[in-house]
């Protein structure tokens, strides 16, 4: 994340994250899992899903509740490696 829009940020706050990936069996729960690892409250309904022009991919929009500048890098960290994540913004 910038160094720049982190300053902007005051924790705890809600914080949008969209990650995209390939659109197969478990992607929405798998990373409904990984944002519950980070925000214990975290309800996977409240994922906004969109499918891509020809549906092989999903876009998934995830509000989760931050508490500091670190938690939301590891939450990032986590994201971009998971095998199933194409992107994230």
């Amino acid at each position: 994340m910038a160094e720049s829009a982190a300053a902007l940020l005051t924790f705890p706050c809600r914080f949008p994250i969209k990650v995209m990936g390939a659109h197969a069996e478990g992607f929405v729960a798998a990373i409904a899992h990984v944002a519950r690892a980070f925000d214990p409250g975290f309800e996977e309904a409240s994922i906004e899903v969109r499918p891509s022009r020809n549906g092989r991919y999903l876009g998934l929009t995830l509000t989760v509740q931050v508490h500091s500048r670190e938690q939301l890098d590891e939450l990032y960290r986590t994201l971009t490696t998971h095998p199933m994540v194409s992107v994230v913004l």
